[in-house]
C-alpha cells in the first residue's frame, strides 16, 4: 500500500463544542502531525464549523458522519455533500451499523450516498460489517459481498481510489469485544479481494481498508500488524485523548518506544 494509514475517530454524539476544540488542541500536543499517517475525526456535525480551522492547523483531515445523495431539497434533518465540503469535509462515512441497524437505512441507500459522495470529489468511508448472528450462521462472505456490491454499484472504475473501506463487525461495536487480528484480517483479505476482481488488482492494492470495532491501545498494535488492515475507525476509545493518541501512535513491527 502506499497510501498512509488512516486513523480514524468516530466521535458519534459526543462532546460540546468547546470540549471538541479542545480536544484537537491537546492531541496535536501529544501526537503532532505524523508524517506517516493520517489522522481524521469526524464530529458531529455542530461541531464541524469551529473544527475547521483547528483541524487544519493540525494537518488533520475532517470527516462528516454520515450525508444525503441529494444535493438540495425539502429533506427535514439531512445534510447534503456540498454543505459539508463547505465546511472542509473531505471525507464521509457512509453505512455505518448504527446507521443501518438504528435508524434503518437500506443497502440502495448507502449505494446512492456513496455514489454521491465520489460525485462530488470527497472520500467516501464505507463501512460494511456482520451481525453476531450472521458470524455464527457462517454468512460473514456472503453479507460483505452483498453490501460491496450494493455499495459501489453506481461507482465509476476510474474514482474508485478514493474509497476507503471499514470492516466493522457489528457484534464488536462498543460491546467490548474486538475480532481477533486473524478473524479482522480474514475478513479484510476477503475485500481486498472482492474489490480486485471488481476493479484492477493494482488499485485494490491501494484502497485502505480499515477495522472497526473495540479498537483500543492494548490491540491496535495487532490489529495493525496485519497485512490487509490498512488503518482504524475508533469509536469509544477516540473521545479520550491518551487513549486515541496512543492508537495514532500504533507500533509498526520491529519498532520500539
Amino acid at each position: 500500500m502506499t497510501q498512509k494509514p488512516l486513523m480514524a475517530a468516530n466521535w458519534k454524539m459526543h462532546l460540546s463544542i468547546r470540549e471538541a476544540v479542545n480536544f484537537v488542541a491537546r492531541l496535536h500536543e501529544a501526537v503532532g502531525t505524523p508524517d506517516d499517517r493520517e489522522v481524521l475525526i469526524a464530529p458531529p456535525f455542530t461541531h464541524l464549523w469551529a473544527l475547521r480551522e483547528a483541524m487544519g492547523a493540525a494537518g488533520y483531515s475532517l470527516a462528516a458522519q454520515n450525508c444525503h445523495w441529494e444535493e438540495k431539497g425539502a429533506f427535514t434533518g439531512e445534510i447534503s455533500l456540498p454543505m459539508l465540503q463547505e465546511v472542509g469535509c473531505t471525507y464521509v462515512i457512509l453505512g455505518h451499523s448504527e446507521r443501518r441497524h438504528i435508524f434503518g437505512e437500506s443497502d440502495e441507500w448507502v449505494g446512492l450516498k456513496t455514489a454521491a459522495a465520489f460525485a462530488h470529489g470527497m472520500s467516501p468511508i464505507l463501512c460494511v460489517g456482520e451481525k453476531l448472528e450472521e458470524r455464527e450462521a457462517g454468512r460473514t462472505e456472503a453479507v460483505l459481498l452483498r453490501q460491496l456490491e450494493t455499495g459501489l454499484a453506481r461507482v465509476p472504475s476510474e474514482r474508485i481510489e478514493k474509497l476507503v473501506v471499514a470492516y466493522e463487525p457489528v457484534w464488536a461495536i462498543g460491546t467490548g469485544k474486538t475480532a481477533s487480528p486473524e478473524q479482522a484480517q480474514e475478513a479484510h483479505a476477503f475485500i481486498r479481494g472482492w474489490l480486485a476482481e471488481r476493479f484492477q488488482k493494482e488499485i485494490a492494492k491501494n484502497i485502505r481498508i480499515l477495522y472497526g470495532g473495540s479498537v483500543k491501545p492494548d490491540n491496535v498494535d495487532a490489529l495493525m500488524a496485519q497485512p490487509d488492515i490498512d488503518g482504524a475507525l475508533v469509536g469509544g476509545a477516540s473521545l479520550d485523548v491518551a487513549s486515541f493518541g496512543r492508537i495514532v501512535r500504533f507500533q509498526k513491527m520491529g519498532e520500539t518506544n
